[in-house]
């Protein structure tokens, strides 16, 4: 199946053929970057069991917290689409911005102004040496998308990667509806 080019902005579906892979398997990573040193995105569709507040418990917020990837996932990260509201963001595409102003960000968070429509949280990222990504793709392990929604992060988590996968139709709707370990089938 023809695939798009790797950029920001854009989706990376993994490959069912991937399903061992604890990190990847039925992943939906957002591209945030994407150069000739390599590639970063976060995972869009693996909640953690934490809450903002579990990581910051000065801060008052129950929102949920996502595995990234497997890269720094010590680390909290960010995407928003409130660049107006968070200073030093970074364009990502299809108003999706990375990262800003920390201190910003809590303070938002302290007084309530930002919902789970506005930002989601990550521990840790996925990263891609130079042209790791492009060896990943050859090798069938991930499909590009263009990211169409209106706003991705109102997109339910649950049913993301199956959704993704019946848009693009053929066998990939087989493995859609096969369930998370075919063994127990």
């Amino acid at each position: 199946m023809p695939t798009l080019k790797p950029t920001k902005g854009k989706l990376l579906i993994a490959e069912p053929s991937i399903l061992s892979d604890s990190s990847f398997n039925r992943s939906v990573v957002l591209l945030s970057e994407h150069n000739e040193n390599g590639s970063v995105g976060f995972i869009f569709n693996k909640p953690s069991p934490y809450t903002i507040n579990d990581i910051l418990p000065e801060i008052d917020c129950s929102l949920k917290i996502y595995f990234g990837g497997p890269v720094s996932d010590d680390c909290l990260y960010f995407v928003h689409n409130v660049p107006e509201l968070i200073p030093e963001s970074i364009e990502i595409g299809n108003g999706i911005f990375w990262g800003g102003a920390f201190e910003s960000v809590q303070e938002l968070l302290k007084n309530g102004t930002l919902s789970k429509n506005d930002i989601r949280f990550f521990l840790g990222y996925s990263g891609w040496s130079k042209s790791q990504l492009e060896n990943e793709l050859d090798a069938t392990s991930w499909l590009v998308r263009e990211n169409s929604f209106q706003n991705l992060f109102k997109v339910e988590h649950l049913n993301f990667w199956k959704d993704e996968l019946n848009k693009i139709g053929g066998v990939y709707k087989i493995w859609a509806n096969a369930p998370k370990d075919p063994s127990l089938n």
